[in-house]
Protein backbone atom coordinates (compact mmCIF):
# COMPACT_ATOMS: atom_id res chain seq x y z
CA UNK A 1 0.00 0.00 0.00
CA UNK A 2 1.09 3.61 -0.47
CA UNK A 3 -0.17 6.64 1.02
CA UNK A 4 0.98 10.11 -0.05
CA UNK A 5 4.39 8.22 -1.42
CA UNK A 6 4.91 6.58 1.76
CA UNK A 7 5.08 2.68 1.33
CA UNK A 8 3.01 0.61 3.79
CA UNK A 9 3.70 -2.66 3.99
CA UNK A 10 6.38 -5.48 5.16
CA UNK A 11 9.58 -4.08 5.48
CA UNK A 12 8.86 -0.63 6.06
CA UNK A 13 8.35 1.60 9.24
CA UNK A 14 4.97 0.93 11.17
CA UNK A 15 2.39 3.43 9.71
CA UNK A 16 0.56 5.22 13.28
CA UNK A 17 -2.49 6.78 13.53
CA UNK A 18 -4.12 8.61 16.28
CA UNK A 19 -7.44 8.19 16.38
CA UNK A 20 -9.45 11.66 17.45
CA UNK A 21 -12.62 10.45 17.05
CA UNK A 22 -15.18 12.22 19.97
CA UNK A 23 -12.02 13.59 22.05
CA UNK A 24 -12.32 16.99 21.47
CA UNK A 25 -15.46 17.03 23.26
CA UNK A 26 -17.07 19.63 20.76
CA UNK A 27 -14.27 22.43 20.92
CA UNK A 28 -11.98 22.76 17.72
CA UNK A 29 -9.42 24.38 19.66
CA UNK A 30 -8.67 21.63 21.37
CA UNK A 31 -9.09 19.49 18.19
CA UNK A 32 -6.27 21.27 17.08
CA UNK A 33 -4.68 20.80 19.86
CA UNK A 34 -4.81 17.15 19.49
CA UNK A 35 -3.42 17.33 16.57
CA UNK A 36 -0.47 19.48 17.53
CA UNK A 37 0.14 16.57 20.53
CA UNK A 38 -0.29 13.73 18.26
CA UNK A 39 2.10 15.09 15.95
CA UNK A 40 4.73 15.41 19.04
CA UNK A 41 4.03 12.18 20.48
CA UNK A 42 5.28 10.41 17.30
CA UNK A 43 1.89 9.83 15.65
CA UNK A 44 2.07 9.56 11.37
CA UNK A 45 -1.51 10.55 11.03
CA UNK A 46 -4.41 12.08 12.93
CA UNK A 47 -7.69 10.52 12.02
CA UNK A 48 -11.53 11.79 12.52
CA UNK A 49 -14.60 10.34 11.94
CA UNK A 50 -17.18 12.02 9.16
CA UNK A 51 -20.79 12.01 10.00
CA UNK A 52 -23.88 13.41 11.71
CA UNK A 53 -26.05 11.83 14.20
CA UNK A 54 -28.61 12.03 10.65
CA UNK A 55 -26.78 9.79 8.39
CA UNK A 56 -25.79 7.09 10.80
CA UNK A 57 -29.10 6.40 12.51
CA UNK A 58 -32.75 7.82 12.66
CA UNK A 59 -34.00 9.78 16.00
CA UNK A 60 -36.11 7.11 17.64
CA UNK A 61 -36.81 6.15 20.96
CA UNK A 62 -37.62 2.53 21.04
CA UNK A 63 -36.06 -0.61 22.08
CA UNK A 64 -34.32 -1.13 19.10
CA UNK A 65 -32.29 2.17 19.54
CA UNK A 66 -31.01 1.97 23.16
CA UNK A 67 -27.68 0.66 23.90
CA UNK A 68 -27.29 -1.82 26.96
CA UNK A 69 -24.30 -3.03 28.00
CA UNK A 70 -20.56 -1.56 27.34
CA UNK A 71 -19.32 2.03 28.05
CA UNK A 72 -22.44 3.27 26.35
CA UNK A 73 -25.07 1.70 27.64
CA UNK A 74 -28.35 3.33 28.36
CA UNK A 75 -27.70 5.85 25.49
CA UNK A 76 -29.92 6.55 22.70
CA UNK A 77 -27.82 5.81 19.36
CA UNK A 78 -29.15 9.62 17.99
CA UNK A 79 -28.31 11.35 21.26
CA UNK A 80 -24.78 9.64 21.60
CA UNK A 81 -24.24 10.77 18.42
CA UNK A 82 -24.34 14.16 18.63
CA UNK A 83 -22.42 13.75 21.98
CA UNK A 84 -19.93 12.54 19.99
CA UNK A 85 -19.36 13.25 16.03
CA UNK A 86 -17.15 15.65 14.79
CA UNK A 87 -19.02 18.91 12.86
CA UNK A 88 -18.44 19.22 9.03
CA UNK A 89 -17.55 22.86 9.29
CA UNK A 90 -14.49 22.34 11.82
CA UNK A 91 -13.01 19.45 9.16
CA UNK A 92 -11.00 21.32 6.77
CA UNK A 93 -9.83 23.56 8.96
CA UNK A 94 -8.26 20.43 10.92
CA UNK A 95 -7.01 18.96 7.71
CA UNK A 96 -5.07 22.67 7.35
CA UNK A 97 -3.97 22.62 10.62
CA UNK A 98 -2.42 19.04 9.89
CA UNK A 99 -0.74 19.74 7.07
CA UNK A 100 0.64 22.63 8.98
CA UNK A 101 2.29 20.49 11.52
CA UNK A 102 3.55 18.02 9.36
CA UNK A 103 0.92 15.21 9.89
CA UNK A 104 -1.02 13.17 7.35
CA UNK A 105 -5.32 13.55 8.35
CA UNK A 106 -7.74 11.30 6.49
CA UNK A 107 -11.75 10.73 8.13
CA UNK A 108 -13.92 7.23 8.16
CA UNK A 109 -17.08 8.39 5.91
CA UNK A 110 -20.19 6.48 7.17
CA UNK A 111 -22.31 7.99 4.12
CA UNK A 112 -21.62 8.68 0.51
CA UNK A 113 -22.64 12.09 1.62
CA UNK A 114 -19.76 12.17 3.75
CA UNK A 115 -17.23 10.79 0.96
CA UNK A 116 -18.50 13.87 -1.20
CA UNK A 117 -17.55 16.50 0.94
CA UNK A 118 -14.26 14.58 1.86
CA UNK A 119 -13.40 14.16 -1.65
CA UNK A 120 -14.16 18.05 -1.53
CA UNK A 121 -11.66 18.88 0.73
CA UNK A 122 -9.16 17.00 -0.39
CA UNK A 123 -8.79 13.90 1.57
CA UNK A 124 -6.38 11.85 0.38
CA UNK A 125 -7.14 8.29 1.71
CA UNK A 126 -10.03 6.74 3.90
CA UNK A 127 -10.96 4.74 6.74
CA UNK A 128 -13.81 2.35 6.65
CA UNK A 129 -15.31 1.50 9.95
CA UNK A 130 -15.89 -1.78 11.15
CA UNK A 131 -19.33 -1.28 11.68
CA UNK A 132 -19.32 -0.48 8.03
CA UNK A 133 -17.55 -3.46 6.85
CA UNK A 134 -20.63 -5.43 6.00
CA UNK A 135 -22.01 -2.19 4.01
CA UNK A 136 -20.54 -3.19 0.21
CA UNK A 137 -22.56 -0.07 -1.31
CA UNK A 138 -20.38 2.26 0.87
CA UNK A 139 -17.16 0.67 0.56
CA UNK A 140 -17.68 0.90 -3.37
CA UNK A 141 -18.32 4.29 -3.29
CA UNK A 142 -14.79 5.02 -1.49
CA UNK A 143 -12.80 2.62 -3.51
CA UNK A 144 -14.61 4.02 -6.77
CA UNK A 145 -12.40 7.46 -5.71
CA UNK A 146 -9.50 5.39 -6.20
CA UNK A 147 -7.49 6.51 -3.12
CA UNK A 148 -6.19 4.49 -0.47
CA UNK A 149 -8.36 2.56 2.13
CA UNK A 150 -7.75 1.11 5.07
CA UNK A 151 -10.69 -1.19 6.74
CA UNK A 152 -11.39 -2.51 10.21
CA UNK A 153 -12.46 -6.01 10.69
CA UNK A 154 -13.93 -6.09 13.92
CA UNK A 155 -16.75 -8.71 14.54
CA UNK A 156 -16.63 -9.95 10.89
CA UNK A 157 -16.23 -13.46 9.81
CA UNK A 158 -13.89 -14.38 6.78
CA UNK A 159 -16.40 -14.36 4.23
CA UNK A 160 -17.22 -10.73 5.10
CA UNK A 161 -14.14 -9.69 4.71
CA UNK A 162 -13.24 -11.13 1.89
CA UNK A 163 -16.91 -9.58 0.28
CA UNK A 164 -15.59 -6.18 1.47
CA UNK A 165 -11.98 -6.57 -0.15
CA UNK A 166 -13.36 -7.68 -3.44
CA UNK A 167 -15.75 -4.99 -3.04
CA UNK A 168 -12.74 -2.54 -2.96
CA UNK A 169 -10.70 -4.25 -6.27
CA UNK A 170 -14.06 -4.21 -8.14
CA UNK A 171 -13.51 -0.61 -8.53
CA UNK A 172 -10.22 -1.09 -9.90
CA UNK A 173 -8.71 -0.19 -6.45
CA UNK A 174 -5.81 -2.24 -5.21
CA UNK A 175 -4.76 0.01 -2.45
CA UNK A 176 -6.04 -1.72 0.58
CA UNK A 177 -5.00 -2.73 4.18
CA UNK A 178 -6.92 -4.49 6.49
CA UNK A 179 -6.75 -4.01 10.36
CA UNK A 180 -7.81 -6.53 13.02
CA UNK A 181 -9.77 -5.30 15.77
CA UNK A 182 -12.01 -6.21 18.62
CA UNK A 183 -14.77 -3.93 18.64
CA UNK A 184 -14.86 -3.62 22.20
CA UNK A 185 -14.72 -0.47 24.11
CA UNK A 186 -12.09 -1.20 26.37
CA UNK A 187 -11.30 -4.34 24.38
CA UNK A 188 -9.62 -6.92 26.72
CA UNK A 189 -6.27 -8.29 25.18
CA UNK A 190 -7.33 -12.29 26.02
CA UNK A 191 -9.49 -11.58 22.81
CA UNK A 192 -7.44 -9.85 20.64
CA UNK A 193 -6.32 -12.97 18.67
CA UNK A 194 -2.90 -11.12 17.01
CA UNK A 195 -2.35 -14.18 14.76
CA UNK A 196 -5.69 -13.45 13.12
CA UNK A 197 -4.26 -10.34 11.84
CA UNK A 198 -0.77 -12.43 10.18
CA UNK A 199 -4.02 -15.01 8.98
CA UNK A 200 -5.42 -12.21 6.90
CA UNK A 201 -2.31 -10.81 5.78
CA UNK A 202 -1.59 -14.43 3.93
CA UNK A 203 -5.11 -14.53 3.12
CA UNK A 204 -5.93 -11.48 1.23
CA UNK A 205 -2.21 -10.81 0.19
CA UNK A 206 -2.59 -7.04 1.75
CA UNK A 207 -0.99 -5.07 4.75
CA UNK A 208 -2.55 -5.89 7.78
CA UNK A 209 -2.49 -4.13 10.94
CA UNK A 210 -4.23 -3.62 14.43
CA UNK A 211 -6.74 -1.25 15.49
CA UNK A 212 -6.56 -1.01 19.06
CA UNK A 213 -8.97 -0.14 21.49
CA UNK A 214 -7.74 -1.64 24.75
CA UNK A 215 -5.71 -0.11 27.07
CA UNK A 216 -1.52 -0.02 27.10
CA UNK A 217 0.68 -0.83 24.39
CA UNK A 218 0.94 -4.43 24.94
CA UNK A 219 -1.56 -5.47 21.97
CA UNK A 220 0.62 -2.66 19.58
CA UNK A 221 3.69 -4.00 19.96
CA UNK A 222 2.69 -7.50 20.07
CA UNK A 223 1.13 -6.73 16.62
CA UNK A 224 4.09 -4.53 15.36
CA UNK A 225 6.20 -8.32 16.37
CA UNK A 226 3.82 -10.31 14.65
CA UNK A 227 4.37 -8.11 11.37
CA UNK A 228 1.40 -5.37 11.98
CA UNK A 229 2.24 -2.54 9.18
CA UNK A 230 -0.24 0.22 11.04
CA UNK A 231 -1.34 0.57 14.20
CA UNK A 232 -4.03 2.66 15.17
CA UNK A 233 -4.80 4.07 18.51
CA UNK A 234 -7.75 6.56 20.12
CA UNK A 235 -5.73 10.01 21.39
CA UNK A 236 -7.09 12.35 23.68
CA UNK A 237 -5.28 15.19 25.89
CA UNK A 238 -6.90 14.00 29.17
CA UNK A 239 -9.14 11.19 29.98
CA UNK A 240 -10.59 13.72 32.37
CA UNK A 241 -12.11 15.46 29.69
CA UNK A 242 -15.17 14.06 29.14
CA UNK A 243 -16.63 12.33 26.02
CA UNK A 244 -18.01 9.16 24.24
CA UNK A 245 -14.11 7.94 23.95
CA UNK A 246 -12.17 9.57 26.51
CA UNK A 247 -12.04 6.06 29.04
CA UNK A 248 -10.78 3.68 26.31
CA UNK A 249 -8.16 6.81 24.72
CA UNK A 250 -4.38 7.06 25.43
CA UNK A 251 -3.25 10.34 26.92
CA UNK A 252 -0.31 12.07 25.13
CA UNK A 253 2.80 10.72 27.78
CA UNK A 254 1.15 7.06 27.03
CA UNK A 255 1.23 7.27 22.86
CA UNK A 256 4.48 8.62 22.76
CA UNK A 257 5.89 5.82 24.93
CA UNK A 258 3.96 3.27 22.79
CA UNK A 259 5.66 4.63 19.64
CA UNK A 260 8.73 4.76 21.36
CA UNK A 261 8.21 0.79 22.02
CA UNK A 262 6.67 0.41 18.62
CA UNK A 263 10.31 1.70 17.25
CA UNK A 264 12.69 -0.42 19.19
CA UNK A 265 10.49 -3.19 18.36
CA UNK A 266 10.67 -2.59 14.65
CA UNK A 267 14.76 -2.15 15.53
CA UNK A 268 14.78 -5.56 17.70
CA UNK A 269 12.71 -7.76 14.67
CA UNK A 270 15.53 -5.98 12.02
CA UNK A 271 16.95 -8.74 9.19
CA UNK A 272 18.19 -12.12 8.89
CA UNK A 273 21.83 -11.91 9.81
CA UNK A 274 24.24 -14.59 11.11
CA UNK A 275 27.61 -14.50 12.75
CA UNK A 276 28.50 -11.44 14.70
CA UNK A 277 26.91 -7.97 14.57
CA UNK A 278 29.34 -5.46 14.85
CA UNK A 279 28.34 -4.55 18.91
CA UNK A 280 29.27 -8.66 19.29
CA UNK A 281 32.60 -8.48 17.59
CA UNK A 282 34.45 -7.10 20.71
CA UNK A 283 33.14 -10.29 22.76
CA UNK A 284 34.72 -12.92 19.79
CA UNK A 285 37.40 -12.96 22.54
CA UNK A 286 35.56 -14.78 25.25
CA UNK A 287 34.58 -17.87 23.55
CA UNK A 288 36.73 -20.63 24.25
CA UNK A 289 39.57 -22.11 22.37
CA UNK A 290 42.42 -24.55 23.22
CA UNK A 291 45.80 -23.26 25.02
CA UNK A 292 48.40 -24.59 26.54
CA UNK A 293 47.95 -25.00 30.41
CA UNK A 294 51.06 -27.00 31.13
CA UNK A 295 54.88 -26.25 30.05
CA UNK A 296 55.25 -28.14 27.12
CA UNK A 297 58.99 -28.93 25.91
CA UNK A 298 59.66 -29.59 22.22
CA UNK A 299 58.97 -33.05 21.69
CA UNK A 300 56.38 -33.75 23.80
CA UNK A 301 53.10 -35.06 23.02
CA UNK A 302 49.91 -33.13 23.37
CA UNK A 303 48.10 -34.35 25.70
CA UNK A 304 44.52 -34.02 27.59
CA UNK A 305 46.81 -32.53 30.94
CA UNK A 306 48.80 -30.20 29.19
CA UNK A 307 45.97 -28.59 26.88
CA UNK A 308 42.18 -27.52 27.80
CA UNK A 309 39.38 -25.57 25.94
CA UNK A 310 38.93 -22.55 28.25
CA UNK A 311 38.17 -18.86 27.58
CA UNK A 312 39.26 -16.54 25.63
CA UNK A 313 39.20 -17.39 22.29
CA UNK A 314 42.48 -16.71 21.14
CA UNK A 315 44.06 -20.33 20.22
CA UNK A 316 42.63 -22.95 17.92
CA UNK A 317 38.84 -23.88 17.84
CA UNK A 318 37.46 -25.87 20.24
CA UNK A 319 36.46 -28.53 17.40
CA UNK A 320 40.28 -29.32 16.57
CA UNK A 321 40.84 -30.77 19.92
CA UNK A 322 40.53 -34.52 19.47
CA UNK A 323 42.66 -33.58 16.00
CA UNK A 324 45.87 -32.53 18.16
CA UNK A 325 45.74 -34.91 20.68
CA UNK A 326 48.90 -36.91 20.31
CA UNK A 327 50.74 -34.26 18.02
CA UNK A 328 53.94 -33.31 19.22
CA UNK A 329 55.31 -30.01 20.20
CA UNK A 330 57.61 -28.45 17.50
CA UNK A 331 58.92 -25.88 20.01
CA UNK A 332 58.73 -24.93 23.58
CA UNK A 333 55.16 -23.84 24.46
CA UNK A 334 54.35 -21.96 27.88
CA UNK A 335 51.74 -22.60 29.94
CA UNK A 336 49.06 -19.91 29.40
CA UNK A 337 49.75 -19.77 25.41
CA UNK A 338 46.81 -19.94 22.72
CA UNK A 339 47.89 -23.00 21.09
CA UNK A 340 48.12 -22.84 16.95
CA UNK A 341 48.72 -25.55 14.24
CA UNK A 342 52.15 -24.16 13.57
CA UNK A 343 53.31 -24.95 17.08
CA UNK A 344 52.71 -28.72 16.75
CA UNK A 345 53.01 -31.46 13.88
CA UNK A 346 52.52 -34.90 13.26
Amino acid sequence: MEIKGRKIGKGFPTYIIAEMSANHAGDISRAKEIICAAKEAGADCIKIQTYTPDTLTIDCDNKYFHISGGTWSGENLYQLYQKAYTPWKWQEELLEEAEKVGIDFFSTPFDNTAVDFLEKIGVEFYKIASFELVDIPLIEYVASKGKPVIMSTGMATLAEIEEAVTAVKRQGNQNVALLRCASAYPAITDEMNLRTMQNMGETFNVPVGLSDHSMGSVGAVTAVALGASIIEKHFCLDRSIENPDSSFSMNPKEFASMVKDIRQAEKAIGRVQYGPTEQEKGNLQFRRSIFCVQDIQKGQKITEDNIRIIRPGNGLQPKYYKEILGQTALRDIERGTPLSFEMIGK
